[in-house]
């Protein structure tokens, strides 16, 4: 009898360990099928984030710890700005402050913070064709039209664009002309064209390091000024006003973009390959 009540029990016991084994398979299955399927959020930013490497390498860290898969949307700053009025973004990572602000003030964007920053430089051929030797940047644009150089501008209402622009406004001059090359692409791309057209160009200096290896015609011609700062920000998209958008990683991303663990992160990114920082952490 002892015998079978023994054999009973240890019936019972297995019977549980399986049980238990079985409910322990399906949480982890269950866990396991929840984590494959991250939310979606929609970036749209400028293309110096992308073109420079910045993005590859911050990412990967916001979509692991969250479990969102970020869909990139590399455009001109004007672009960008655009695809929020449009609700067509979740969130702008842009750098035109003063288009920003007004994106703000219309209500379509929300939750703006100070993320970083570099600056502008002006690029141009080794020789020199125009003789630009002022560190100032609205006597070296004087000067390259004066001479009738080539300049290479982007031409896409990117940030650089507008920032351009309004340098050329500064001196009273409209450029045109065959000697003013319109590329409507990115930073990258554009640089290759001014290297290939001999030709100044207005570039923000994380691209520029970035690429300056196959840039063998182009050296840096102005730099250094206080008014070539170039700020970036993060914002979301208006729920209020766009109620398709993912607010709730909207959020979470412009958190984890002014977080001092990114900080560290932007701020040593590029010290490695290039002996300098191509971003400065700046945050409000």
């Amino acid at each position: 009898m002892l015998r079978n009540r023994l054999l009973a029990n240890l019936f019972v016991f297995t019977l549980l360990f399986l049980a238990a084994c079985g409910n322990t398979n399906t949480d982890q299955a269950d866990a396991k099928e929840k984590k494959a399927e991250p939310t979606d959020l929609i970036l749209a930013t400028t293309t110096s984030t992308q073109d420079s490497g910045l993005l590859d390498v911050l990412l990967p860290i916001f979509e692991e710890e969250n479990n969102v898969k970020v869909k990139t949307i590399a455009v001109g700053t004007g672009q960008a700005l655009e695809m929020g009025t449009k609700g067509e973004a979740d969130v702008l990572l842009v750098h035109a402050p003063k288009s920003e602000e007004e994106l703000v003030t219309s209500g379509d964007a929300i939750n703006r913070k100070r993320v970083m920053y570099n600056d502008f430089i002006l690029v141009g051929p080794k020789d020199n064709p125009a003789s630009i030797n002022s560190e100032d940047i609205n006597a070296a644009f004087k000067t390259i039209s004066d001479s009738k150089a080539n300049f290479v501008t982007r031409g896409d209402d990117s940030g650089t664009h507008k920032k351009e622009l309004g340098i050329w406004t500064a001196v009273n001059i409209q450029p045109a002309g065959d000697t003013y090359i319109s590329t409507g692409q990115g930073m990258g791309a554009s640089l290759q064209i001014a290297n290939e057209k001999n030709g100044y160009i207005l570039t923000d200096r994380a691209t520029w390091l970035a690429q300056e290896k196959n840039l063998t015609n182009l050296q840096i011609i102005v730099e250094g000024g206080k008014d070539l700062m170039n700020i970036y920000h993060v914002m979301q998209v208006n729920p209020e006003k766009h109620d398709m958008v993912n607010s709730k990683d909207a959020e979470k991303f412009v958190d984890f973009m002014v977080s001092s663990e990114t900080q560290n992160v932007i701020e040593s990114f590029g010290k490695k390959d290039y002996g300098q920082s191509l971003f400065f952490k700046y945050t409000e």
